[in-house]
């Protein structure tokens, strides 16, 4: 890496998000949308022709077929990439990201983390041994909102948290797209790409982590009882679990991927000894504040009244809607300044998703699935 990276963009590769993905082209604009960074080189299907039509579409300056081969490559490259953004199905975030770490460039991952527990445990202790910056695309934690409701509670305005409901539901799966050719569908029903886990593993962490985010507690216990509606999946499509928090609070984690009517729908209420907190994606610059004994209040991202926190992660004047791709963005922006510390030798400030976040994930996943195996029983988390 070259001693001006303070005085440059930040130089970025991607692995997968080829044409015919979603998440990938997510990842470009988050990672371009401040103008601190540039994705410059991409192996971005393992089919050659694939793999040069995306990056001629994405104006790339280096193409490649093999991640092995851009991990070599743009290591020794004097302009070569400082951080690689994976946007693989699961089975691949792990050899991924273990060929670039070693190679001594910063990773940003899609989550889950890896396709198993055992992997994520090596993962976490091959960053520790890199030094290089890891960190895991659970975007929800981006949104302003959601960064506020984290500062009233650490500022003690919820109390003691009591419940946490937590859901996260869709429809995009009622029926077996996986078998028309949905790309996306077909991967993430496949237990060899997606791992023992189809919607907990793909929706059910991204509720895990914004629960763990907010509040500040980890899921200490829980009993889960998956299910497979459509006949024939080999991975579950809806899944209802009980939790019980460190704390001693109790929790509700519903997902879904066949709930009729749905689009994109994740949700969240808080409810403390002095106070709630309410906050749904699709309406992700409102956060409700609900103080015992006094009226709501409709907290808005933007005001002068949100912490500061709230307000580095917001770009536009109060009114002006801020979402997906913003909150996406945010963590881009916060890894891309701590690339940027690392290179002068001054220490990462983070607050953004990190490999351990991921293990924690992963183990979470793992509980889950082996609950419902096992009758629905609790099971311990950590």
């Amino acid at each position: 890496m070259e001693p001006d990276m303070a005085h440059r963009k930040i130089r970025a590769g991607i692995v997968g998000g080829g044409q015919g993905s979603f998440i990938g082209a997510v990842h470009r604009i988050a990672a371009e949308l401040d103008g601190q960074a540039e994705i410059v080189a991409g192996a971005m299907s393992t089919d050659a022709r694939r793999a040069e039509a995306s990056a001629q579409a994405w104006f790339l300056k280096r193409a490649y077929t093999s991640f092995q081969q851009m991990a070599e490559e743009e290591s020794r490259a004097a302009d070569g990439i400082d951080v690689v953004i994976i946007a693989t199905p699961n089975h691949m975030h792990y050899p991924v990201a273990k060929a670039f770490l070693e190679r001594g460039i910063h990773v940003i991952s899609d989550k889950p983390m890896t396709l198993n527990v055992h992997e994520a445990e090596e993962l976490v202790a091959l960053v520790e041994r890199s030094g290089r910056i890891f960190a895991l695309t659970h975007n929800y934690t981006g949104y302003p909102a959601v960064r506020q409701a984290r500062a009233l509670v650490r500022q003690g305005e919820i109390g003691t948290i009591r419940k946490v409901l937590v859901e996260y539901i869709q429809d995009w799966l009622l029926e077996p797209v996986e078998r028309t050719g949905n790309k996306q569908a077909s991967w993430r029903t496949d237990p060899a790409q997606a791992g023992i886990s189809g919607c907990v593993g793909d929706i059910g962490t991204h509720a895990e982590n914004l629960l763990t985010f907010i509040t500040d507690l980890k899921i200490a216990s829980l009993c889960a009882d998956l299910t497979t509606f459509v006949e024939g999946r080999a991975l579950e499509d809806d899944a209802n679990m009980l939790l019980r928090l460190e704390n001693g609070g109790k929790g509700i984690l519903t997902c879904s991927q066949i709930a009729a009517g749905e689009e994109n729908n994740l949700s969240i209420r808080i409810y403390g000894s002095k106070a709630g907190l309410a906050w749904q994606q699709m309406e992700p610059n409102t956060l409700i504040f609900k103080p015992y004994g006094r009226p709501q209040q409709i907290l808005r991202s933007g005001q002068a009244y949100m912490s500061d926190d709230a307000k580095a992660a917001t770009r536009l004047p109060p009114g002006h809607p801020e979402g997906f791709l913003e909150a996406f963005a945010n963590i881009y922006k916060m890894v891309i300044s701590d690339i940027r510390r690392e290179a002068t030798g001054e220490k990462p400030l983070g607050g953004y998703p990190t490999a351990a976040d991921g293990l924690r994930g992963m183990r979470f996943v793992a509980k889950v699935v082996e609950s419902s195996q096992r009758g629905s029983i609790w099971m311990e988390v950590e």
